[in-house]
C-alpha cells in the first residue's frame, strides 16, 4: 500500500474517542453481542478492521489463530496489548480490508464487527473475504445499517456526509445485509435488533449474523 493510501486510513483523533465509546457499548450490551458473533468457530480466523481487539477475549477455544487486520495506527496499538493476553493465538497487523493476506480459501471464517460501515467500497472488500475464505467458510457480521422506517433512513442518509468526515469513514445508511447477499453469500441466519453503544448515541438498527461461502 502507498503511503498516501496508508495516510487516509489513519484517524486518530475519531480513534482516541472510539477507544472510549467501545467500552462503553460492551458495557451496554456490546460484550454479549460479542459472544454470540463469535461462538462455534473453529479453525484459522481472519478478522478484519480489529480496532482495539474487543472481540479478542470472546473467541472460543477451539479458535486455533486469528489474524487480525487494524490499519489505524492508534487502534492497533491498543489490539496488540490486548492480543498478549488472548484466550487464543492472535497475530495483529497493519492490512485493510481491500487488500486482504492470504491465499484463495486460506481460512476458515472471516469476522466482521462494526467495521462494513466504513471501508470505501464495500462490495471489493466483500469479494476479497470471499477470496480468502474456504468453500463453506463463514463470514460472521456484526454490523449497525440504515433504517427501515422512513423519517429515519432520510435522517441517516442526510448526516452521512458530515458523520463520515468525522466518525473516520462511518457511513450510517449502508444496507450491509442486501450488500452481503449481492457478493454471493448465503445468509444463514440473522438477528436485527435496535442497539446504542453510548448515552450520546442514538438507538439504531444493527444486523448480526452468519454467511455462508458457496
Amino acid at each position: 500500500m502507498s503511503t498516501t493510501g496508508r495516510k487516509e486510513l489513519q484517524h486518530p483523533r475519531f480513534a482516541r474517542q472510539y477507544l472510549k465509546i467501545a467500552v462503553e457499548s460492551d458495557r451496554r450490551g456490546g460484550a454479549s453481542h460479542r459472544d454470540r458473533l463469535l461462538a462455534g468457530l473453529t479453525g484459522r480466523v481472519l478478522e478484519v478492521g480489529a480496532g482495539q481487539g474487543r472481540n479478542f477475549p470472546h473467541y472460543p477455544d477451539t479458535v486455533t489463530e486469528v489474524v487480525a487486520l487494524e490499519p489505524d495506527d492508534t487502534l492497533r496499538a491498543v489490539a496488540e496489548q490486548t492480543a498478549a493476553s488472548a484466550p487464543v493465538r492472535v497475530t495483529v497487523d497493519a492490512g485493510e480490508a481491500a487488500e486482504l493476506p492470504g491465499d484463495a480459501g486460506e481460512f476458515d471464517a472471516v469476522v466482521a464487527s462494526l467495521v462494513l460501515c466504513s471501508v470505501d467500497d464495500v462490495p471489493e472488500v466483500l469479494a476479497e473475504m470471499a477470496r480468502v475464505l474456504r468453500p463453506g467458510g463463514e463470514l460472521r457480521f456484526y454490523e449497525h445499517v440504515r433504517s427501515p422506517r422512513r423519517w429515519a433512513g432520510w435522517l441517516e442518509d442526510a448526516i452521512t456526509p458530515l458523520w463520515s468526515r468525522a466518525a473516520g469513514g462511518c457511513h450510517p445508511n449502508r444496507d450491509t445485509e442486501a450488500a452481503i447477499r449481492a457478493a454471493g453469500f448465503t445468509i444463514t441466519g440473522i438477528n436485527r435488533f435496535g442497539f446504542s453503544p453510548s448515552a450520546f448515541m442514538p438507538n439504531t438498527l444493527h444486523i448480526l449474523g452468519t454467511a455462508v461461502r458457496q
